[in-house]
């Protein structure tokens, strides 16, 4: 896990949060969050005293806080897991009887 230090003297040599974050393992959001001590997702309101702090941004932050997507892993053995854990589990096998009886709905 960076350290405050880490995220604010790469902030202060000019790079953004997505570029600290990139650099430092972690996701824009955690950079953010690990610099000022407030989460990016703009659920809590920022108090003046916050506002002032090392690193906080004036407007939204809340794009700092979105992982970013990508394809899930289509590798067999992946398959054969999640064909295991249905095949354990009671309501997916009652829900497969009952589709092959009825159909897709």
């Amino acid at each position: 896990m960076p350290t405050r230090e880490q995220v604010l003297r790469l902030l202060a040599a000019g790079l953004d949060y997505e570029a600290v974050g990139e650099r430092l393992g972690v996701s824009p959001g955690q950079a953010y969050l690990t610099a000022t001590g407030i989460p990016a997702d703009g659920g809590d309101a920022v108090t003046a005293e916050q506002a002032r702090r090392p690193g906080v941004l004036s407007g939204d932050t809340q794009e700092l806080s979105h992982a970013p997507s990508g394809a899930p892993d289509a590798r067999e053995s992946v398959h054969r897991w999640l064909r295991q854990r249905a095949r354990s589990d009671e309501q997916m096998r009652r829900a497969a009887r009952n589709e092959a009886r009825d159909g897709p709905s």
